[in-house]
């Protein structure tokens, strides 16, 4: 087996974004906050999720972001990842900022927050024209699924390079049952295996499901955590928070090296 290899930590700073639109200005400064999370405190990327209505990320965000990654001499390796409804601002977008990834998610303008993957069936045509574009400009696609492996499978026949699995259910579930929580993760992380997509995994993990989770589904290439992650740093730090979510990050076995282990 290849050299074991660690889950990367992609941060969301959505909440940072909403702090400062609660009071105008540019306080807390969002930018500056990307630069510290990368360069600083040692992230593996950056997650956005900009909505139509812009009431946290907002799309000149993105673009700022996304200047200062390719001008402020990153440590190697570092990733940017756009999240969002493929509404065609939000494509045109992602086409201008160039970022490593893109996660699809199917999320209303009036969701509170994403709470369900795509129906890679239904919608099969649709999202391999997205897929089909962003591949074009050379970015990563990601799709937003739940545990199901007809969803997981939809995303490899369109073309997807990843599938995020939503975590929602598996955080909800966690402190009543957690080997319950985790059962459809582990089916549906085999499917993607058998199809070729490699994993990612965000919604409501934080430093008491994390662990778990990774342990149970050793081979997830990247999480993406926000609100969990921002809220802890309120009180140890973003950096010390930062840190402590990439000690609850277990090795893992590198994808495509053979069967999983159970």
């Amino acid at each position: 087996m290849e050299e074991s290899k660690v889950t990367r930590l992609s941060v969301n700073i959505n909440k940072i974004a909403t702090l400062r639109n609660a009071r105008g200005g540019n306080i807390p400064d969002v930018g500056l906050a990307a630069v510290k999370i990368l360069k600083s405190y040692h992230a593996d990327g950056i997650t956005v999720h900009p909505r139509p209505d812009e009431r946290h990320i907002t799309y000149a965000d993105v673009r700022m972001i996304s200047q200062l990654l390719r001008t402020g001499n990153m440590p190697e390796g570092v990733e940017f990842n756009i999240e969002g409804n493929p509404i065609p601002k939000f494509i045109d977008l992602v086409c201008e900022a160039r970022p490593a990834q893109v996660t699809l998610v199917p999320d209303a303008p009036d969701a509170l927050t994403s709470n369900a993957g795509w129906n890679t069936v239904t919608h099969a045509d649709f999202l391999r024209e997205i897929v089909e574009r962003f591949h074009a400009e050379g970015i990563r696609v990601s799709i937003f699924v739940d545990p199901d492996c007809k969803m997981v499978e939809g995303a490899a026949q369109v073309g997807a390079d990843r599938i995020e699995l939503y975590t929602g259910p598996y955080a909800q579930q966690y402190y009543t049952d957690s080997f319950a929580a985790i059962a459809p993760y582990i089916v549906a992380a085999k499917c993607a295996q058998q199809a070729k997509l490699e994993i990612n995994a965000g919604h409501d993990l934080n430093l008491k499901n994390l662990s778990y989770f990774l342990l149970m589904m050793p081979f997830v290439s990247e999480v993406s955590i926000g609100q969990a992650l921002i809220s802890d740093a309120l009180y140890m730090g973003l950096g010390e928070a930062i840190k402590a979510y990439k000690e609850h990050i277990p090795p893992y076995f590198d994808f495509g090296t053979g069967e999983l282990p159970f």
